[in-house]
C-alpha cells in the first residue's frame, strides 16, 4: 500500500519535471518515484560498500591475507582468457 507524501519542489525542478514528463509520455509522479527508487538504491549500495571497505581494512589490520595489485590484475585477466589459473600467492599474512 502507497501512502501520500508532500513534497515542497522549487518552481524550477517542477517546470524541469514535469517537460520531462510530457517529453517522455509519463506523469510526473512516475518520474519521482523513479527518480526516488533510484537515489535510496544508490545510497544503500554506497553504504554498504563503505560498510565492507571498513570491514577488509580491518581485516587486513588483523592480519588477513593481502596480495599485490599486478598479480590479482594478471590472475584476472587469465580468467578472463578463459583459462584456468592458480589464484595469486598472498605479498603478506
Amino acid at each position: 500500500m502507497a501512502t501520500t507524501t508532500t513534497l515542497k519542489l522549487p518552481d524550477k525542478l517542477k517546470a524541469r519535471i514535469a517537460r520531462l514528463a510530457r517529453e517522455t509520455g509519463r506523469s510526473p509522479h512516475s518520474l519521482m518515484v523513479e527518480a526516488l527508487e533510484r537515489e535510496v538504491a544508490r545510497e544503500e549500495r554506497m553504504r554498504e560498500f563503505v560498510r565492507e571497505a571498513i570491514a577488509a581494512d580491518t581485516a587486513v589490520e588483523e592480519g588477513a591475507a593481502v596480495y599485490r595489485a599486478e598479480d590479482v590484475h594478471a590472475w584476472l585477466d587469465r580468467l578472463a582468457r578463459h583459462r584456468k589459473a592458480p589464484r595469486p600467492k598472498a605479498w603478506r599474512r
